[in-house]
């Protein structure tokens, strides 16, 4: 079964290993038959501040607005970016907190601290690269760049299952290194998970 499938790279730089990445997991998800879109955050013009919080309305750029059709549109989100300083770039932080939205993303329940995610029905995968050996950022730090985008931001919208990738260490790693992980992405593109 093919997916519409979203995938946003949320990396600053256009010659970044996470562009050969996402360039990747669209290969062999087109091949499978896929209906692909792509999200090029620094492609974008908008303000990365919710300047007011929630306390007053910032109205949405254009480019957020098509954001927003374009992850109604999706089935599955394939969300790509470097963890940097155990957390993700402002560049997607900004992005997160100008589109996912009270009305959009979830809904406030009257009364009460629980949020009623409004994107459920929809899958995704995230795909992060770390400077450290992988195993490191798992025992020592728990993941926390994963337990932020995961479990408090995609998961806590109603986005069901989330499934990660975490390719590490990137700094100083060799060119069959970097190969065998793109074949290995083209790969979860082609089964489009």
């Amino acid at each position: 079964m093919t997916k519409k499938i979203l995938i946003i790279n949320g990396h600053p730089d256009s010659e970044s290993f996470n562009a050969a990445l996402a360039n990747a997991y669209k290969q062999g998800a087109i091949r499978s038959g896929a209906e692909i879109r792509e999200l090029c955050l620094r492609e974008l013009t908008f303000n990365l501040n919710l300047e007011y919080g929630y306390r007053k309305r910032m109205e949405l750029e254009a480019d957020l607005l098509q954001a927003q059709k374009l992850i109604l549109w999706a089935e599955h989100l394939v969300w790509v970016f470097p963890v940097w300083w155990g957390s993700v770039p402002a560049l997607l932080k900004g992005f997160l907190d100008r589109t996912f939205l009270p009305g959009f993303a979830y809904q406030k329940r009257e009364h009460s601290l629980i949020l009623d995610g409004l994107l459920k029905g929809k899958t995704a995968r995230i795909i992060s690269t770390i400077d450290q050996p992988v195993w490191y950022y798992r025992l020592v730090y728990a993941r926390p760049t994963f337990h932020a985008m995961k479990k408090l931001t995609l998961e806590l919208c109603g986005i069901k299952p989330v499934r990660t990738t975490l390719i590490g260490p990137i700094r100083l790693s060799k060119d069959s290194f970097r190969a065998g992980w793109l074949q290995r992405i083209e790969r979860l593109g082609e089964k489009q998970v």
